[in-house]
C-alpha cells in the first residue's frame, strides 16, 4: 500500500509548489487529478499555469467530480490531486447534498487509503477567516472544514504550508 499526504493552506501559500515537489521526489508513475473547471479566461490562465509548472513525465486527468474512481485507476507510483477545494465547489455545483459529498470524501479516503500509489491531496483551508455573509459561502466553508478533517485523519502525513514554508503537523 502506498501512503496518503495531505497538504492543507491558504490561497496562495505554495501548498501546490510543495505537493508537486514532494511528489516529484517519489519513485514510480506520475499521475496529475485535476479538479479545476474553465469557466472564464482568468482560470484558464491559472490551469495552464499549473500544467506549465509540471515536468513532461506527469500524465494528466482533468477529473472535476469522480476523484475517488481516478485514484482507482492509477495504479502505482505516484496521484497528486490538486485540488480539493475546486472538487467540492464542482460537487456543490451539481446539487449534491451534504451528505452525498461527505460520502464522496469518505470514497476519496477510502480510495487513497485502499491504493498501491503515493496519493498527495492538496485543498485550501478556508476556516481561519471571518464567518461568510451567506448562506451559500457558509455551507462551503462548512464542507470544506468537514472533508478536510476526514481526509487529513485518514492521511499518513499532514502539512500546512504558510508563507511557502510546510510545517509537518502529522
Amino acid at each position: 500500500m502506498g501512503k496518503t499526504f495531505f497538504i492543507i493552506g491558504g490561497a496562495r501559500s505554495g501548498k501546490s509548489a510543495f505537493a508537486l515537489t514532494l511528489a516529484d521526489g517519489m519513485e514510480g508513475t506520475k499521475t496529475y487529478i485535476a479538479t479545476a473547471q474553465a469557466y472564464d479566461a482568468e482560470m484558464e490562465e491559472r490551469i495552464r499555469n499549473h500544467k506549465d509548472e509540471r515536468s513532461e513525465q506527469w500524465h494528466t486527468f482533468e477529473e472535476p467530480l469522480e476523484v475517488a474512481a481516478t485514484i482507482k485507476k492509477a495504479g502505482s507510483g505516484v496521484a497528486l490531486v490538486d485540488c480539493v477545494t475546486l472538487w467540492l465547489t464542482n460537487l456543490m455545483g451539481a446539487d449534491l447534498k451534504d451528505s452525498e459529498i461527505i460520502s464522496k470524501a469518505a470514497d476519496l479516503s477510502s480510495a487513497c487509503r485502499q491504493s498501491a500509489a503515493n496519493i498527495v491531496i492538496v485543498s485550501n483551508e478556508v476556516g481561519q477567516g471571518i464567518v461568510p455573509d451567506n448562506p451559500l459561502a457558509r455551507r462551503f466553508r462548512d464542507l470544506s472544514g468537514k472533508v478536510n478533517q476526514l481526509l487529513a485523519e485518514s492521511a499518513d502525513e499532514v502539512y500546512f504550508v504558510a508563507a511557502g514554508i510546510p510545517l509537518k503537523m502529522k
